[in-house]
Parts: C-alpha cells; sequence; structure tokens
C-alpha cells in the first residue's frame, strides 16, 4: 500500500461506522457510510488487499457481508482485527437496493447490504467456527458421494438393460447377482462390455468406502460431543441429523423460542393473510434444506412405526395421522422435534419420552 493511498484509508476510517462488503473471487466491493448516513467511499478492491483496508477502519466498525461460500472465513478474520462482522441473508438485503433488480451489480449491492444492515430489525447470519464448518464438510461430502452412488448403480443398471439382463430393484440384489452376470457367458455382453461394467463396478466398491468413512467421522462426532449425544435421544433425529443440527446451528440461544428455530429451518407455514382472516399454504422451506430434509426424513420412520409404542409423542402422531393425513403428520412431528431440540439444548437438559407439555396459561 502507497503512502497516498494509506493515508486515504486512515481519514476514512475515523468517520466510517459501517460497511457494506459484496464478496466476489477476485474483487470485493466496499460501500462504507458514516454516523449520519453519508457515503465515505465506494470501491473494488483486490481479494488480496481487502484484510489490509479493513485494517484501518475503527475497533467495533460494523462490517457486513451477504452470505456466501467465503463470507463466514472473511468474518471470522475479521473478528480477529477487533470489527464487529456479521453475516445477512441475501433476500433479506436485496430489497434495499435502490435501483431494484434491474440495476443489480456489486456497488448497487454492497450499497444496500450496508443499508440493510442500518435497520434496527435485521435478522444476521451467526459466524461459524472452524469446527462447525469442518463438520458440515463432511455431511457435504457425505451427500455428494450417496449421489454419485445413486448415479453409478443407475448407470450399471441401465448398462445391463441394454444388453437384456433385467436385475431385481434394490442395490442388494444388483450387489449379489453383478458378478454372476459378468462372468456368465451366455448373455450378449462382449469383453469390452465386461470391462467398462468391472469399472463401474469398481468405482460402486470405491463410493462404498468413502461413504463408510463420513459415517465414521459423523459417528464420531456423536461419541465426542455431549450435544450430539442429546440430540440424537429423540424421536426421528438420530445420528446424522444431531451431528447435522449442531454443526449448523451452533449456539441454540440465539434463537428466542423453539417455534423461531422452526420457522428459521423453513417447518412452518406459509401465509396469505389480510384482513383478520388466516389463509396457510404449504411449508417455507427456508433456511438450510439439509438439515430440513433430514428432519423430514427422520419423522417418516417414527410416523410408519408409531403404532408400536405407547409414548405421548407417538399417540399424538397417530390421532394426526387419523385426522389430517400421513404428509401433515410427518411435518408437524418434523416441526416438533425442532422445538424439542432447540427447548433441550438451550435448557441442557435430557429428552424424555414420556413428557408431557403444558401450554402457557
Amino acid at each position: 500500500m502507497d503512502e497516498i493511498t494509506r493515508v486515504v484509508v486512515q481519514a476514512e476510517g475515523r468517520q466510517i461506522v459501517r460497511v457494506g462488503v459484496d464478496l466476489a473471487k477476485r474483487v470485493i466491493q466496499v460501500h462504507a457510510v458514516d454516523a449520519q448516513g453519508r457515503v465515505v467511499t465506494s470501491r473494488a478492491l483486490a481479494r488480496d488487499k481487502f484484510v489490509a483496508w479493513c485494517a484501518q477502519l475503527p475497533a467495533g466498525c460494523l462490517v457486513v457481508m451477504e452470505v456466501s461460500s467465503s463470507a463466514h472465513h472473511w468474518s471470522r478474520k475479521l473478528c480477529e482485527l477487533g470489527l464487529d462482522a456479521r453475516i445477512v441473508a441475501a433476500q433479506l438485503a436485496s430489497p434495499y437496493r435502490a435501483e431494484g433488480a434491474t440495476g443489480k451489480n456489486d456497488a448497487n449491492d454492497a450499497a444496500a447490504i450496508c443499508e440493510a444492515a442500518s435497520r434496527p430489525h435485521m435478522r444476521f447470519v451467526p459466524v461459524k467456527s472452524i469446527e462447525q464448518q469442518s463438520m458440515l464438510s463432511v455431511h457435504r461430502l457425505r451427500e455428494g458421494i450417496k449421489e454419485d452412488r445413486n448415479a453409478c448403480v443407475n448407470r450399471i443398471r441401465g448398462l445391463l438393460l441394454e444388453f437384456g439382463v433385467a436385475i431385481p430393484v434394490g442395490t442388494r440384489a444388483l450387489k449379489a447377482q453383478l458378478d454372476d452376470v459378468l462372468e456368465d457367458a451366455t448373455n450378449e455382453m462382449n469383453g469390452l462390455a465386461r470391462m467398462a461394467l468391472r469399472r463401474a463396478q469398481m468405482q460402486w466398491q470405491q463410493l462404498d468406502e468413502h461413504l463408510a468413512w463420513c459415517d465414521e467421522r459423523v459417528a464420531d462426532h456423536g461419541r465426542n460431543n455431549a450435544d450430539v449425544k442429546r440430540a440424537g435421544e429423540l424421536m426421528g433425529i438420530g445420528p446424522v441429523g444431531a451431528s447435522a443440527a449442531i454443526a449448523t446451528v451452533g449456539d441454540f440461544k440465539q434463537f428466542k423460542s423453539g417455534s423461531q428455530f422452526g420457522a428459521w429451518i423453513g417447518l412452518t407455514p406459509k401465509q396469505r393473510s389480510s384482513g383478520g382472516k388466516s389463509n396457510l399454504g404449504t411449508i417455507t422451506k427456508r433456511g438450510d434444506p439439509y438439515l430440513r430434509t433430514l428432519l423430514v426424513q427422520g419423522a417418516k420412520s417414527v410416523v410408519n412405526t408409531a403404532h408400536t409404542r405407547s409414548d405421548p409423542i407417538s399417540k399424538w402422531v397417530l390421532a394426526l395421522k387419523l385426522r389430517a393425513g400421513w404428509q401433515k403428520a410427518v411435518v408437524a412431528l418434523a416441526n416438533k422435534n425442532a422445538r424439542i431440540l432447540w427447548a433441550i439444548m438451550t435448557k441442557e437438559q435430557r429428552f424424555d419420552r414420556q413428557h408431557l407439555s403444558v401450554k402457557p396459561a
């Protein structure tokens, strides 16, 4: 940084109280304002100069950026500098773009983020720790491997059908019969086709090994983390869901109530209410889709086996299933599990399957 630029940044740093940041791979746009909301500077910075520029800001300066793949990384860096780094969701910042949807560019986005951060009611995304993101990387890898494995299995089935070989549904049947099919000389496959399918079989085996490694890391998370152990005791959560919930949320006390946590996940219905008349629709599906999917899938297994148990939650699920249908019972149980999860985490208690909740007066 040359002397002129250094002096300018220092002069700006004495006035700046809030900075909006639009992140990109190579260029980072900043929009800084003073206490009266007047623009101090709006410029594009190279990626390697961003931290040095922020280091000139006054301690405690609010620096807000939009949710992106590197937002948590930059937020941790800025917090180390003594700045108040925060992250805002894109859908909450875009309405403050003065030029509207037709005026989207880096400078306008940074200005909209800066303006959104000034709202007293604005909700920010908590900065994830390195431990949280490390565990989430295992979950993301696990989901990708599952998709690759399903694609590989379907590819093998499709190639076999090209030669008139049909195998019953299910990976267990395919795995048990694939070797015999490849060794069977009576089918139409020639040597090249058999070698290609052997390659696909080897890929399948490798994906199974990668998936087993991810499952072991998730199991280690459950064995070594007390919060994951408590979360895994809920009906319909399981080890994978418990690990994902703790890694995604971190501190559950950031939510005021269990209903707010359920709404954050996206398990509450949409509203089109007006004139005192409530009109509810399907669930909002906001928040993290991976965590919501795990809660819903776990709730499906609980609903399907509720008739084998006599605890209060199972009785409630059975009554709701008869009254509202299977799908609504599944979503309602997923929302209930989210509320219970918030309660046991904030109160640091263990899940009691026989607990009867009492509605406040």
